[in-house]
């Protein structure tokens, strides 16, 4: 690789270090390369964007980079074989591992950068997985709000049967 190729590699990492908020660090290395192409495959089909690179280009990204980001946990794990993963969602990389683990035994994570919190090993997968997208944040939210909502319109429609039900007796006694 020239300079000039790696240059242009470290500025494309640092574009998109700095344009997504969640990626996560992973070890494939004893993958087969059917698995691994299996493995590309259901990253896009997730919209989960796959990066091999040398580490030491990963790091000088990561070091060009504001440091209030919070990216020096990560060079410690920036050894060996990494696969870098994007992603707009910051538990489908975890999911799309651990579903992916069932057959093939890997790949393991070594870090995941979630909004500036810095998760360190493999052990951090499950939580990752529990991790709620925004979508699900949202909805949940809104489930809450309309809840108290519900219940008022729900209480004043049984009250309202009820009442007709008896003003309906009521009127049914006076007539006789």
């Amino acid at each position: 690789m020239t300079k000039a190729e790696k240059t242009s590699t470290i500025e494309a990492l640092k574009e998109k270090f700095s344009s997504t908020d969640f990626f996560y660090l992973a070890d494939s290395s004893t993958l087969t390369v059917e698995q691994v192409n299996k493995f590309r495959r259901l990253c896009f089909e997730r919209g989960v964007e796959m990066k091999v690179v040398k580490n030491t280009l990963a790091q000088k990204a990561l070091e060009a980079l504001p440091q209030e980001k919070g990216y020096e946990p990560l060079f410690a794990v920036l050894a060996g074989p990494t696969a870098i993963l994007f992603t707009d969602t910051a538990n489908v990389p975890a999911r799309l591992i651990k579903d992916f683990r069932k057959e093939a035994g890997r790949p393991l994570l070594k870090a995941a950068y979630i909004d500036t919190a810095v998760f360190i090993g493999d052990d951090q997968l499950e939580d990752l997985t529990r991790l709620k997208s925004k979508e699900e944040l949202v909805g949940e939210i809104i489930g809450l709000l309309q809840s108290p909502a519900r219940n008022v319109i729900s209480a004043l429609q049984s009250g309202g049967t009820t009442i007709m039900g008896l003003l309906q007796t009521l009127e049914e006694r006076g007539d006789k």
